[in-house]
Order: structure tokens, then C-alpha cells, then sequence
């Protein structure tokens, strides 16, 4: 039997090898940087997750530490792993144009047992392979296949929304989220999970698990390390959830490759469904498309990795811009009746004609509308580059292994870039050029830019539009909480008061 004394030493001992491991971390980190930047307020083994505890806390720290030490650049430790927080535009132009810098955070990780190593996770050569072949699925002549999933999921919004007419207050967050799921399943998949009429499905329940978990790894000691998360809650919730999205995207594959076999080769039937309409091509069926040619073979897993990637990045990033959009034209009316303008200029007299790609691209207001939405409320407020080899930048080291935040929420808001940053001001997007390419990067930049920025944007309009087309929007006395999670959200909703509009 062990005695309580070897016990104590033992414990003893596991806690000074950490502590002195910590240690050794951090003053490698205070040797580079100690002197040139400043950094956040640490205590050993937590580093600065004694003062960011929640996501709520990661938006509201960076920004107060950002003013505080008057820097565009500073470090911090969470747990074992050295951060460099990064405001600077001309240090992110160097970190998003690099061929080398490819490699995302080790936080992505936390994602690899639901989108496997698909576009957002993987790297090197998989990642050069997938992005050539999926490249062509977002050309302009084939997104004009997604536009009626757009309108589709809206009008279905639009029918949910009339029980909110007239209420005081009106979260819109969980409304559009609904709808963008709705609308990225069929894009994705070809096959609808009728989110927004039924928000309790399994299906619905796991994405909102997933994404819930996802975050709470990110800031929890036991979820950083596999052999401790297996021991938590949320090991068991993933496992389940992970299973229920898996076996669906699995079995649309096998339903959809079935579809095609009994075609034999015929691909050109397939494009017309049995009352000889124009079938409305999915991602996924383009992949399988594509995946005819030897040189472009994608496995199921490879189909299923890619196809849960588009699912994932699509509908909460889109569903946030949508809400934050939703609240600026509220606060702003003036710009929302200058958009109303140019979409009744758009579809006249006929209100409930579908919208084409043309009518979409022609939205040039709604546009600059979106851009400076995003600029306030950016989908994804940070990027994550870990560093393989050491980057030297002015005078300043950055050694191997640090994790690099990008912020782009901070940097968005930076009156150096963007006079008057806190006034919405769509017109500022009006002349480009004035504006930094790498000081605004809603879709990130360089190489592993989003690659489905020309498909939000038009589905993002779409949805829009259509709300303006029906609805009123009307500012309520409400602050909201941001938080910086998978997206930009707000803990306490996105409200909004809700009027029929004569059109």
C-alpha cells in the first residue's frame, strides 16, 4: 500500500516539473520579446487566463490591453503555448502572403474529429490538392446554381418572422442561424434539414453542440490535451454529436454516388430532375463531379471532410454578418432606406419575382452596406498562424512554435486605418484604394483566403434583401454583449424591433 507521504512527493514532483516547464516556455518568449513589445498580465502555469476566462473576456481584454500598452503588437502565454497578438497591418501582410506561414493554430485541432483535415484544417500538399480542385465549385458561372437554396431558406425566414411583427424586441440571431443552416445544407448537400421548422432535430442539436464545444476546448486546461479531455463531459457530447453529422453526410454521399451509378455515366440526365427541370447542383455533387478525374480522386472521407468544412464555415459566419447587418440598418436608418431604394429600383413593381445572379451583383449599395458591417463586426474577429521556423520582422525575432493571433476586430476599429472608426459609414467603401488592402480582412488574405467569399456575399444579399423587401427595422434600446467564439457573436442576441413594410 502507498503511504501518504510518497503520494505527496509524488505530487509534489509532477507540480514542479510543470511549473519549471512553464517557466522555460515563458522565458524563451521573454528573451525575444521582453523590452520590444509589451505583454498582457500573466501568472505562471494559467498565463493570462486568470483575466480571460470567457470568450466575452478574449473581445473585451485585447481590445483594453491594446490602448493600455499603446501597442499594435503584444505577447501573452495561455497555458503552455506563446501567443503574439498582432494589430499591425503591414506585420499581418507579411504573415497572410507568406507561402510558408500556412499552418493554422493549434486550437484548429480541436476541430479535427468532426471536419477531419479538410480546407480550413489541413496543410501542405492535401491542402495545395483540395484547394485546386475546389476552387472551379466557386466560379461565378456555377454560384448562380446556389441562388434559389438562397431564396429558398429566406422565404421560409420571412414566414417565420410574422409572428414578430409589432413585438417590442426581436432577437434575430437565432433566426438567421436557422436560416443559414437551412440554406447551407441544400448548397452544401442537395438535401434540406428543415432547421428554421424544426430547430430540434438531431441534426440541428449536433452543429450546435459542435460549435458550443469547440470553444469551451479552446479556454479549457483539460480540453487542450487529448488525454485529459477524453476524461471531461464534453468528450462523451462530442463523440455523440460527431456521430450523428458524420452518418448524415455519409449517407447523402452514398445516396448521391447511387443516384449517379444508375445513370451510368450519363451525367447529363442528371442535371435534369424527373419532371425535366434543371436540377439545382449541390457542392457535393460537384465534387463527386470532379472526383471522375483520376488526377482529382477524392475519397468518401476526403467528399465528407470537404462537404462538413463548407458546412461548418458557412453557416455561422454568414448567419452572424446577416445579424449584425440586420442591427447597423436599424441603428441606421437612412442607410436602410437607401438600400430598400435600390433593391425596389432593382425588382420594381414585381416584389415577389425570384432574384437573379445579376440582381444580386447589381446590390452596389447593399455591398458597401456589408463591407462596413463586417468591418465593425468582422464573422471571424481573429485568424491563427503557428510559426515553423523563426520570422524575423524589423528588429523583433519571433521564434518557431509561437501561435500568432491575427485581430482583425481590433485592427478594423483602428482610427489610424479607419477615420471615425466607431461611426457606420458605408460610403467609406466607396474608393478602395484608400483604404489598406491588409487593414481589412473580413475574408483573411493571401493564399488561404477564404475561398467562398463570392458565395457569401451573395447569399448574404440574398437574405438581406429579402427581409428588407418585407420587413421594417426599427432600433431598440439594447447593448449588446460581444464575444469572440467559433464567430463573432453576442451573448445577450442581436435585437431588433420588427415592423411590415409597404412596398
Amino acid at each position: 500500500m502507498i503511504n501518504l507521504n510518497t503520494c505527496t512527493v509524488f505530487v509534489v514532483c509532477i507540480l514542479t516539473t510543470v511549473f519549471v516547464y512553464w517557466l522555460l516556455i515563458y522565458f524563451k518568449y521573454r528573451s525575444k520579446f521582453n523590452g520590444k513589445i509589451p505583454s498582457l498580465p500573466m501568472v505562471p502555469i494559467m498565463g493570462s487566463g486568470h483575466i480571460i476566462k470567457t470568450p466575452q473576456d478574449m473581445y473585451r481584454k485585447f481590445l483594453e490591453y491594446r490602448y493600455k500598452n499603446n501597442s499594435k503588437l503584444q505577447w501573452t502565454m495561455f497555458g503552455f503555448e506563446g501567443f503574439l497578438l498582432v494589430m499591425d497591418a503591414k506585420l499581418i501582410e507579411v504573415i497572410l502572403t507568406s507561402s510558408k506561414i500556412l499552418n493554422k493554430s493549434h486550437s484548429y485541432t480541436y476541430l479535427h474529429n468532426w471536419l477531419g483535415t479538410g480546407l480550413l484544417t489541413s496543410t501542405g500538399n492535401k491542402w495545395k490538392k483540395h484547394r485546386k480542385i475546389i476552387t472551379p465549385a466557386f466560379h461565378f458561372k456555377i454560384l448562380e446554381d446556389f441562388i434559389p437554396s438562397f431564396d429558398t431558406a429566406s422565404d421560409v425566414l420571412v414566414d417565420v418572422l410574422k409572428k414578430e411583427i409589432g413585438k417590442p424586441s426581436t432577437n434575430i440571431f437565432p433566426y438567421i442561424t436557422l436560416c443559414m443552416l437551412d440554406s447551407i445544407c441544400e448548397s452544401a448537400m442537395g438535401t434540406t434539414v428543415n432547421a428554421q421548422k424544426d430547430a430540434d432535430s438531431l441534426y440541428v442539436r449536433s452543429v450546435k453542440q459542435m460549435c458550443r464545444i469547440i470553444v469551451e476546448r479552446t479556454l479549457s486546461p483539460m480540453g487542450q490535451f487529448n488525454s485529459t479531455y477524453q476524461f471531461t463531459k464534453n468528450y462523451k457530447l462530442e463523440r455523440e454529436a460527431v456521430t450523428v453529422l458524420h452518418n448524415y453526410t455519409y449517407s447523402v454521399i452514398k445516396s448521391k454516388k447511387e443516384e449517379l451509378s444508375e445513370l451510368n455515366g450519363d451525367t447529363e440526365n442528371y442535371d435534369v430532375d424527373e419532371i425535366g427541370m434543371k436540377r439545382r447542383r449541390a457542392f457535393l455533387d460537384l465534387l463527386l463531379e470532379y472526383s471522375k478525374d483520376e488526377q482529382n480522386r477524392l475519397s468518401d472521407e476526403n467528399i465528407r471532410e470537404e462537404v462538413d468544412t463548407f458546412m461548418f464555415e458557412g453557416h455561422d459566419t454568414t448567419a452572424a454578418a446577416i445579424s449584425f447587418c440586420v442591427y447597423l440598418l436599424s441603428k441606421n436608418r437612412d442607410c436602410q432606406e437607401k438600400a430598400f431604394a435600390e433593391i425596389k429600383e432593382i425588382f420594381g413593381d414585381d416584389k415577389n419575382r425570384k432574384p437573379t445572379q445579376k440582381d444580386l451583383q447589381d446590390m452596389k449599395y447593399l455591398e458597401l452596406v456589408l463591407k462596413e458591417s463586417l468591418r465593425l463586426f468582422p464573422s471571424v474577429p481573429f485568424y491563427a498562424r503557428e510559426l515553423t521556423e523563426d520570422l524575423k520582422y524589423g528588429e523583433l525575432i519571433i521564434p518557431k512554435g509561437t501561435t500568432m493571433l491575427l485581430l482583425a476586430y481590433i485592427m478594423q476599429l483602428d482610427p489610424e486605418y479607419f477615420p471615425n472608426p466607431k461611426q457606420f459609414n458605408p460610403e467609406r467603401f466607396v474608393n478602395n484604394t484608400e483604404i489598406n488592402t491588409f487593414s481589412y480582412v473580413p475574408f483573411s488574405a493571401g493564399p488561404r483566403n477564404c475561398i467562398g467569399q463570392k458565395f457569401a456575399m451573395l447569399s448574404m444579399k440574398s437574405t438581406i434583401s429579402k427581409i428588407l423587401k418585407n420587413y421594417d427595422l426599427f432600433p431598440v434600446d439594447h447593448e449588446m454583449e460581444i464575444s469572440s467564439e467559433t464567430v463573432l457573436t453576442s451573448k445577450n442576441g442581436v435585437k431588433v424591433q420588427i415592423r411590415k413594410r409597404i412596398w
